[in-house]
């Protein structure tokens, strides 16, 4: 190569680099699944330029971030559940989000009380209910669960799954440790059988006969009455209704699926920026849609399938860092009562 070929080629190669290293990117964890994340991902990216780069996992992330320290490439963690988003605080992976539109868009109760982690969506957990053997309003709430009427009629996946986990925290954070232990263990008396499967398994349950009573996320019911590729999950649907527990108190448990800055994020601006967007009225309907889940932005429409089988409700606004800071007390009890046994 000639001596002039040779200099137009480098300085080609550095005008690429220099662009490369000015262009914008955020680097992602998410647990979140990818079918979930793909349609925000791209409206982001058309309307900033920002490019998104995604590693999705159904688990590790958290250690991943902590082996690579401060090089990791990570800027932002995102999770399905209130239950990572406080480790991740409690392992001092994460760094404050501060901004007003997050502020304007996100309710405090589903914010970190130090903006360390945000909430993007929200679900609750209810009571599915036998529409041929339970009558409307013969169970209203979480404590009604341990009355000794529902004995044998009451199923569950196990009580250490981090979606129980955090509805027993949320008990332990209303009502103190031992009072929540005897509920617990009379909620154990009243099963009818050991914790097994996943959340829509116990409403296929209540369609079987082998129990009258199931806790389960809300977003379950959407999933199973749209489910054409598992038809039955239609039938699992139609065999229960809905209940919203302490509708007259405090209001149902919720969670949330959310979002963290990672404390080395190498492109912190340009993270934010995407949490931002995630908070927006766009996405929010989006990201709603998409998994039947509720936005959390107030005032932003719900899926005309929640609309139809859900409507209005009232959920508990205990801020989840308080529910968070009792999961394992609530772990520990669910091993002391033999919740899972």
């Amino acid at each position: 190569m000639s001596m002039q070929k040779m200099l137009v080629s480098t300085t080609l190669i550095g005008a690429t680099l220099a662009g490369a290293a000015q262009a914008e990117e955020v680097n992602v964890y998410s647990y979140r699944q990818e079918f979930l994340l793909k349609p925000l991902i791209e409206a982001f990216t058309a309307e900033t330029g920002i490019k998104v780069n995604v590693v999705f996992a159904k688990s590790g992330l958290l250690e991943r971030v902590e082996h690579e320290g401060q090089n990791t490439p990570a800027d932002l963690i995102l999770t399905a559940d209130i239950g990572p988003l406080h480790d991740a605080v409690e392992r001092d992976l994460v760094a404050p989000i501060n901004s007003e539109i997050i502020n304007r868009n996100v309710p405090e109760h589903y914010r970190a009380e130090d903006n360390k982690w945000i909430g993007l969506t929200s679900r609750a957990r209810i009571i599915y209910a036998s529409k041929d053997r339970v009558e409307p309003g013969e169970i209203q709430t979480y404590e009604d669960l341990a009355d000794p009427k529902w004995e044998g009629k009451i199923c569950t996946r196990s009580g250490k799954h981090t979606y129980n986990l955090s509805l027993i925290g949320s008990m332990i954070a209303h009502h103190g440790e031992a009072e929540t232990e005897q509920w617990l263990e009379a909620v154990k008396s009243n099963l009818a059988r050991k914790p097994q499967g996943n959340d829509r398994a116990q409403v296929k349950a209540i369609k079987e006969g082998v129990c009258d009573l199931a806790l389960g996320n809300s977003y379950y019911y959407g999933k199973m009455v749209t489910n054409d590729k598992e038809p039955e999950q239609k039938e699992w649907a139609a065999s229960a209704f809905l209940v919203f527990p302490n509708q007259d108190g405090r209001g149902a448990h919720m969670n949330i699926s959310g979002a963290a800055l990672t404390k080395y994020a190498p492109h912190p601006e340009a993270a934010v920026k995407l949490v931002e967007f995630l908070t927006e009225k766009q996405a929010q309907e989006l990201y709603a849609e998409a998994n039947f889940e509720f936005p959390v932005r107030p005032n932003t429409p719900w899926s005309d399938l929640l609309e139809e089988h859900m409507g209005e409700f009232k959920g508990d606004e205990i801020n989840l860092g308080k529910v968070a800071e009792q999961r394992s007390a609530a772990a520990k009890m669910v091993d002391k009562v033999g919740f899972d046994n």
